[in-house]
């Protein structure tokens, strides 16, 4: 048992009527290959009693202190009751990627119950080609990125058939914080709160110039600048575009509802951009989210002549950080991220030098990056106390919305294993990740992971900032074609040139179809 972290009581906070603030994946799977043949909910059941003691987030709920006075606890629930978190239904025909992501918006949209471990999973049925899918989503204070991938392990097998896993420990009975414990550390947080908010505010200020809003006031590097000279670091900065987010019709106050749209791009095809220009597949793939989103505000008459600006999670941890010796919930759970902030080159015209731009671009924030604290994100958040936090962020970020976010959106790239995983046998054929979307980060967010050859993208968005979400997909395609078509003059490229397949619909996708 833990207590929150204020990073992580933050993503508790900013929830609303209009924000739900989970992490999520639709995995496809090919039921063919199970040995029953099928993929049954008592299968998905069994899975999860068995490997439970694997991924903690899963079975820790919270414990609240009374009044909010401080951040809530982790408890251990080694009685989880599963039935109320693994849900099951069959999609109406044709049971194409269109009603597939229509029921994974709706339940994407609602917020999980706190009175529970705060996950879910639903089984979906119905897909064309006789697939399946299973949608699972986590509360973000609950998982980062590396933590969800280790979840994501624990269920997954290498080949059809399941390994064998360890029985777990037997589980101690959960002991929550009594009253007087709760109480007696909420007034010790309120003694040292402004002693611990000052050293934030000097930490966040060596970063000054990174913090979206605050990165656009006068002299915000000056000020960063000083501030590491006074903690005794004396290096020069490294030099940063401007990161001050224009206005589009993705920013602004958004509403309760989702939408999703799902598609691919072939691994390969973004390996060889990568390797005929010189540059990482991240490069590549940032280029393709700031092509389509400039074909999409081109569309709509609505381009600023500055680039938008992407907020790019970076995880502070490695695969297995928490190791036997400390306790797996403690190491676990909860989150250990940073975020860095970079323009997306939208305003450059020709793909050849918006491919550079980014290129340059991504570069120079990796650099600023590279010497920053990477702390900012849980500084900001450690200088509001618990009980004020909890009532003023949905209004901070609502208000974020109307007067201009720091940034345009959310863009991330989680790389995924390169081999087949299977489900209770069924194979995954697809892993489309999806994230949170708020009035102060934009309407639309751009997630996509790495599985077996392909690029899964996941892209969610409020319909009132982005009515159309599938045309993000075709615009997507437009992108990665774009690109291979700029091999044709590349000196550089000595491979071969193959299909020029690009981001594609999941009925559209040869792979998906069982063998």
């Amino acid at each position: 048992m833990r207590q929150l972290t204020a990073l992580d009581a933050q993503f508790l906070s900013v929830e609303s009527a209009t924000t739900a603030a989970h992490v999520a994946g639709v995995a496809i799977l090919d039921p063919s290959t199970s040995p029953s043949g099928a993929l049954t909910r008592e299968a998905l059941l069994a899975l999860l009693r068995e490997r439970l003691h694997l991924a903690p987030p899963l079975r820790m709920r919270l414990a609240d202190v009374p009044f909010g006075l401080d951040r809530p606890y982790w408890l251990d629930d080694p009685d989880v009751d599963l039935d109320a978190h693994v849900h099951e239904t069959t999609l109406p025909a044709p049971g194409g990627e269109r009603e597939l992501a229509a029921y994974v918006a709706g339940v994407h949209a609602r917020r999980l119950d706190r009175g529970r471990p705060l996950w879910e999973a639903h089984l979906i049925h119905g897909l064309e080609g006789g697939r399946c899918a299973l949608y699972t989503k986590v509360h973000h204070c609950a998982i980062d990125g590396v933590s969800g991938s280790e979840i994501l392990t624990a269920l997954l097998d290498p080949s059809p058939q399941p390994r064998r896993v360890e029985a777990p420990p037997v589980p101690a009975s959960p002991q929550p914080p009594g009253l007087l414990t709760m109480l007696a550390g909420a007034i010790t947080r309120s003694i040292v709160q402004p002693v611990e908010t000052l050293c934030s505010l000097a930490r966040a200020a060596a970063d000054l110039d990174t913090i979206p809003v605050v990165a656009a006031l006068p002299d915000a590097r000056l000020v960063a600048q000083a501030a590491r000279a006074l903690a005794g670091d004396s290096r020069p900065l490294p030099e940063t575009p401007p990161l001050v987010a224009p206005r589009t019709p993705f920013n602004g106050p958004i509403s309760g509802t989702r939408e999703v749209a799902l598609g691919s791009a072939p691994l390969a095809e973004v390996r060889r951009v990568a390797r005929a220009f010189g540059m990482g597949p991240n490069d590549v793939v940032m280029t393709l989210c700031a092509s389509a989103l400039r074909r999409w505000l081109l569309a709509h008459d609505a381009l600023p002549d500055r680039p938008l600006v992407a907020a790019v999670p970076v995880a502070l941890r490695s695969p297995g950080a928490s190791g036997s010796s400390r306790d797996a919930a403690d190491g676990r759970v909860g989150n250990r991220i940073s975020a860095m902030i970079t323009p997306l080159a939208t305003d450059v015209a020709s793909p050849r030098e918006r491919l550079t731009a980014v290129r340059s671009t991504l570069a120079a924030a990796k650099r600023r990056f590279a010497v920053s604290h990477r702390t900012w994100l849980d500084d900001v958040c450690a200088m509001v106390p618990n009980a004020f936090a909890a009532l003023a962020t949905p209004v901070v970020f609502r208000l974020a919305g109307v007067a201009g976010a720091g940034v345009n959106l959310i863009v991330s790239n989680v790389p995924g294993p390169r081999l087949p995983l299977y489900l209770c046998g069924a194979r995954m054929l697809a892993y489309h990740p999806l994230s949170v979307v708020t009035d102060a980060t934009g309407g639309i967010s751009i997630t996509c992971a790495s599985y077996d050859g392909r690029l899964d993208f996941g892209v969610v968005a409020c319909p009132t900032r982005l009515p159309d979400v599938w045309s993000m997909i075709g615009h997507l395609r437009e992108a990665m074609d774009e690109l291979l078509a700029l091999l044709d003059d590349s000196p550089h490229d000595a491979a071969p040139q193959g299909d020029a397949a690009a981001v594609r619909p999941l009925e559209e996708r040869e792979e998906m179809v069982p063998a």
